[in-house]
């Protein structure tokens, strides 16, 4: 059902934005349709689980969520309050939206795009790529949270990317762990799928994410732990874990037909996966890379390489860079 609606939205240009409104029955019914379509048409969503846990409503789509505090069935002083909000937010989007021709006219003037994956253990590096990548390339960052990984590939099954640079693949220790920020089984499948230059990294790969300290479950509560904020404790993936890993991602690797660059951060995969860091074990961290060295296949389109740098240093920067332009020769190289 979702698929036809949006086959039949893509057919009727005169459609400018979607608004529905309903409880749990409804939302599900509504956002279903919602994310089938592309990225950018306004969709507005009025719910009585709005106030909750949306992300299987939401996905990885742009779906605004609008709580509806009372009941949707029939209006009241609330309810007309909350859909006249949601009515005006909606024709605030469609009045923004530019016409048909003005978009694909954008679109051929536009850098090509880059899906980047980041976490805050990784930022100073992805800072650091997009300054040197920005003037060539639209750099799209996605926070390595479970959603954000998903919404990076979905833009990359829906022929927005011109390639991915995933150095941040922490949501695989989440997935295989038990974290709370998982991948599903389909990380990496938009590579996979399409073809696209594929630069990758195991950023992050020392920790899976917990809620507050008093949620971290009773197996983990005698693991190395750090309380990153009140509301996010992070633990230190071990050497089998870390071996696990490894071979998912290398597996799933060897199933990209594109060309193909891995970098291992000798020096560490995080801020505190470095010498004196609360997560720094040189242990841990081998078994992760020569894990993922086994499992690949090497080719000439796919490499695995190791870099003598944390991966926030400056060396590393540039191994990113030199790994993209040996794949993207359209592209000049960089001072």
């Amino acid at each position: 059902m979702a698929e036809a609606f949006a086959r039949w939205i893509a057919r009727e240009p005169r459609i400018g934005g979607i608004i529905s409104a309903g409880g749990s029955g409804g939302t599900t019914l509504a956002t279903a349709g919602m994310r089938a379509l592309p990225v950018g048409i306004p969709k507005v969503m009025i719910s009585t689980v709005a106030a909750g846990d949306v992300r299987e409503y939401v996905g990885s789509s742009d779906v605004v969520m609008f709580h509806s505090v009372a009941d949707v069935q029939g209006l009241n002083s609330i309810t007309e309050q909350v859909l006249g909000n949601a009515a005006h937010a909606l024709a605030g989007m469609v009045a923004q939206m530019p016409t048909r021709e003005a978009y694909d006219a954008r679109r051929k003037l536009a850098k090509p795009a880059l899906g980047i994956t980041m976490f805050g253990v990784t930022t100073p590096c992805v800072q650091a790529v997009t300054k040197r990548l920005e003037a060539d390339y639209d750099c799209l960052v996605f926070h390595a949270t479970g959603v954000g990984g998903r919404a990076m590939e979905a833009l990359g099954d829906s022929g927005l990317l011109a390639g991915f640079l995933d150095l941040t693949t922490t949501e695989v220790a989440d997935m295989l762990v038990g974290g709370i920020l998982p991948a599903d089984q389909d990380r990496f499948g938009a590579p996979i799928r399409t073809g696209l230059p594929y630069v990758g990294s195991t950023g992050a790969l020392d920790m899976v994410n917990f809620g507050p300290r008093d949620s971290v479950p009773a197996r983990f509560q005698n693991r190395k732990l750090v309380i990153h904020n009140p509301n996010v404790t992070l633990m230190r993936t071990t050497r089998d874990e870390n071996r696990a890993v490894g071979e998912w991602i290398g597996q799933r690797l060897n199933l990209m037909e594109g060309p193909v660059r891995f970098l291992l951060p000798e020096g560490g995969v995080s801020m505190l996966d470095r010498a004196g860091g609360a997560f720094h074990d040189p242990e841990a961290d081998a078994a992760l890379f020569e894990a993922i060295e086994k499992t690949v296949r090497w080719s000439g389109k796919r490499s695995v390489e190791r870099v003598r740098a944390n991966i926030n240093d400056t060396a590393f920067v540039d191994a990113v860079i030199e790994a993209l332009d040996s794949i993207s020769p359209s592209v000049s190289k960089r001072a």
